[in-house]
This record gives structure tokens, C-alpha cells and sequence, in this order.
């Protein structure tokens, strides 16, 4: 049985867990936890329930409700889907910057690319995933990355497909519109080169990086509208927040998506515990096993 769902001990479901402006029971905790478990997978432990209460009591103010039972009422019926959403919003961390972990990206350039651009080149099709993007960081170095070694990239048919359950962030990450602290780490010839100015203190990445991209809205513990198969898979510090048998799940299915030579991103905790399906090709970097038939 999950945290979710445990049943609070006897007494304890009414009495408040958090002191602050609202009335938070282990109740409202195991019931909040429950629904973000069932929308998304993630495993909310009794540890962050102070960080639940912290982000949802601003939607409860903005909402003009009196309680956290009330809320918990919101968003479990009907009429609370939007709110359900935004409740995803409030509970899901969104760390990310531009080139984080930078040892993936020189093992993109230096082992998957010079074969990559071989292919694509002989009319091959190409594909790279950037799974739970959040405000685009990830995908957008994985396309600066592409171009640099690249530059004719779009004369060919090799793209990255960037996701995440959270639309909030997607229309940041389309929108591709960043200040000058978060572009920092993009080293200065691919500023020069691939953004542009946005407004005073702010840089847009430039069209050719962001035709290289297409952003989706997408839950990983949710149905994969996904044709084909993918060279990199990027999946960083998301598998963290979901219970060891949802990672194991999500890690098979990167491997069905995955062509024999490709490889998967993962975060620095984070592991592939499939001794069977999968090998390590490097510090959080791995590869499907070749067949032995």
C-alpha cells in the first residue's frame, strides 16, 4: 500500500499537520496526494506535506475557500478539473537550466552525432525526446547542441519532440523567451549565433533553434501518442519523483522507443535497474543490450 493511500491513524485525521491560516488535516494531505498520484504518477511522502500546504494555500486564498476540506471537494468533482490542473502546476518542481549535467550533452556531441548526422544525411530519419522538458532549458541545449555540429540540420529530416504534463510551463517553453542570469550557461558563439534579442534583459531563442522543436503536452504514466522510435531519449530528475515500480514501468517503455543504438538521459540520482534490458554507457548515460542471437 502507497503512502497515498494508507489510512491516517486513528484520531489523527482531524487534527492539523501544518499550523498556518488554513485547517490541513492528514486527511486533506492523503487525499491531495492521492489525486496528484492518480493524475501523474508522483509519490508525495508525509515528509513534504508542509511544501503541499505552502503551495496550495495561494490557490485557496485566490479561490476565496475557508479550508483544505473544501478544496479537496473542488477538485474532486466534476467542476474542478481546471483547478486539478493547476493544483499539478502548484506541486510540481520545475528546476532546469540551460546545458545541467553538461556530460550529457558532450556525450550527445561526441558519440551519438558524428553518426547521427550520417544518417540524416543519407535521407534517414531522426529523433530526439526531451520527456518532462518543463520551461525548455533541456530540449533547447539538446537543439544548440544539434546545430553547432549541424548547422544545415533543417534541410533534413531530424527533429526533437519536447513534453511535459504541465501546460503552464510548455507555453514557456514555446515561447523560448529567457533572461540574462538563465542564459548564462549557453556558451557565447551559440548566443551569438542562435538567439536573438527579446525585449531589454531577455533573449529569444532564434527560429532555427525552435524549428528544430516540438513541444507536446504529455503524461508519462498516461497513454504515448508516439510514432516511431527515438536515437536519445532525455529523462532527467523526473523518475525521482515517482514510486520504484512507475519508474520501472517508465523505463521499459523508453526501451520499446528506443532504436538499437540509442541512448537514455537520466538524472544524477536517478538509475536504470534492468540489468536485463539495459547497460551503462557512461555517468547516467544508457544503452538497450545488444542481442546475443
Amino acid at each position: 500500500m502507497n503512502e497515498a493511500s494508507r489510512p491516517a491513524p486513528a484520531g489523527a485525521s482531524k487534527r492539523p499537520i501544518v499550523d498556518g491560516e488554513f485547517l490541513f488535516t492528514d486527511e486533506d494531505f492523503r487525499r491531495v496526494s492521492a489525486m496528484l498520484h492518480a493524475d501523474s504518477g508522483i509519490h508525495l511522502p508525509d515528509s513534504k506535506a508542509t511544501l503541499v500546504y505552502s503551495r496550495l494555500a495561494k490557490r485557496l486564498r485566490g479561490l476565496g475557500l475557508r479550508s483544505f476540506r473544501d478544496y479537496c471537494e473542488l477538485i474532486a468533482g466534476a467542476e474542478g478539473t481546471s483547478e486539478r490542473q493547476a493544483m499539478l502546476a502548484a506541486l510540481t518542481t520545475n528546476v532546469t537550466r540551460f546545458f545541467r549535467e553538461p556530460h550529457h550533452f558532450d556525450h550527445l556531441h561526441d558519440h551519438l552525432l558524428p553518426e547521427l548526422i550520417q544518417e540524416a544525411r543519407s535521407g534517414g530519419r531522426v529523433r530526439l525526446w526531451s520527456a518532462g522538458c518543463s520551461t525548455g532549458q533541456e530540449p533547447y541545449s539538446i537543439a544548440l547542441t544539434v546545430l553547432a555540429a549541424f548547422p544545415e540540420v533543417a534541410n533534413h529530416d531530424f527533429r526533437i519532440l519536447a513534453s511535459d504534463i504541465d501546460p503552464v510551463v510548455l507555453e514557456t517553453a514555446k515561447a523560448g523567451v529567457y533572461g540574462e542570469d538563465a542564459i548564462a550557461a549557453i556558451p557565447a558563439t551559440m548566443r551569438k549565433r542562435w538567439l536573438e534579442p527579446a525585449s531589454r534583459g531577455e533573449w529569444r531563442m532564434g527560429q532555427d533553434v525552435r524549428d528544430l522543436i516540438a513541444f507536446r503536452e504529455l503524461n508519462l504514466n498516461g497513454a504515448w501518442p508516439i510514432k516511431g522510435k527515438f536515437q536519445a531519449i532525455f529523462c532527467r530528475n523526473v523518475a525521482i519523483y515517482f514510486e520504484e515500480p512507475t519508474q520501472a514501468r517508465i523505463w521499459s517503455r523508453f526501451g520499446d522507443l528506443m532504436t538499437d543504438k540509442a541512448r537514455l538521459y537520466i538524472g544524477h540520482s536517478e538509475r536504470v535497474n534492468d540489468d536485463e534490458r539495459f547497460q551503462s554507457d557512461g555517468l547516467t548515460v544508457y544503452r538497450l543490450k545488444r542481442s546475443r542471437s
